[in-house]
């Protein structure tokens, strides 16, 4: 029996409609929230998520006003233009795109990012609120992926939790939601000596490496939650596995995950989509802590 699919974009469309209640007392207040993405060069994955966040922004009425940098940039020009932003007063949140552009130091950037203003949970005042337990601010795809976990019904409390990747913004925070709800967490990496011995074992699967079908079907338990938080393109392939064409001859490029989402749904009990899944979720919870924020700083 296939898998439940996990519906990312169902889920997000209702943390938005709850958002709505907090923004309309927001607006009582004549206080509209603020977001300023800042994207440094030209990275497609990151251009098509500023304009994910105008979408919702638009659609909430959010006032949303990206800042496109030249990939070139200086770092110390790059933290003037983070402190410059942190000091108006009009904007409540900030979101620093990554990857950033060679030569750039990303960590530096983002310790700069006003902990009232970081929506993305990323400063290191957000994440050490995190190994606190307090997940006001955590960062948003972690939570995003917490949540597509929880909406299953699926019981975390004692339950073998397995995350593959160990980033600061995902793998990490990612294992201390699930250990805040005593799941048994385990976190794989590049130096973990054997993958498929882990993810075997997971009630809860959660992937996030950036590596197009790294868990095969038979590296899942069966009837297990998986979530699949990678985003990579990828050619499209006929039949006969071949590349796609498009008009100009060049190859047509679909957005996959980290999982072999068609094998791996008849092994699986519930699965989230690429796309359709972490993405939309990811969003939501963007906006959730712009709300949350534009409320701190209003005082609510």
């Amino acid at each position: 029996m296939s898998a439940h699919i996990i519906d990312g974009k169902a889920l997000a469309a209702e943390v938005t409609d709850r958002l709505k209640r907090d923004l309309e007392a927001l607006g009582s207040r004549g206080r509209v929230p603020h977001l300023v993405p800042v994207l440094v060069g030209d990275v497609p994955a990151s251009r098509m998520y500023v304009k994910m966040q105008q979408t919702a922004c638009r659609s909430l009425g959010i006032d949303c006003t990206p800042v496109h940098l030249p990939a070139d940039i200086a770092q110390e020009d790059l933290e003037n233009e983070i402190r410059k932003i942190n000091g108006d007063p009009s904007v409540t949140g900030l979101v620093l795109q990554m990857p950033l552009p060679a030569g750039l130091d990303a960590r530096k950037a983002q310790r700069l990012v006003a902990p009232e203003k970081d929506i993305e949970g990323v400063s290191p005042a957000s994440l050490g609120s995190v190994v606190l337990g307090d997940e006001t601010m955590a960062p948003t795809t972690a939570r995003a992926a917490f949540e597509l976990a929880k909406s299953t019904g699926v019981p975390i409390r004692g339950a073998e939790v397995v995350i593959v990747g160990h980033s600061e913004i995902v793998g990490k925070p990612l294992a201390l939601l699930f250990l805040k709800e005593f799941g048994t967490t385990t976190i794989c990496h590049v130096a973990t000596k054997d993958l498929a011995l882990h993810t075997r074992r997971a009630d809860i699967l959660c992937v996030a490496v950036g590596k197009p079908g790294l868990i095969r079907a038979d590296m899942i338990k069966p009837g297990a939650v998986v979530v699949d938080i990678g985003i990579n393109r990828v050619p499209k392939l006929d039949a006969s596995g071949r590349a796609v064409l498009d008009e100009k001859g060049k190859p047509e490029m679909m957005t996959v995950g980290d999982v072999a989402f068609d094998a791996a749904k008849e092994v699986a009990g519930w699965i989230t989509p690429v796309p359709g899944g972490v993405g939309q979720m990811t969003v939501a919870m963007l906006m959730t802590n712009v709300v949350r924020s534009a409320q701190a700083q209003a005082g609510r």
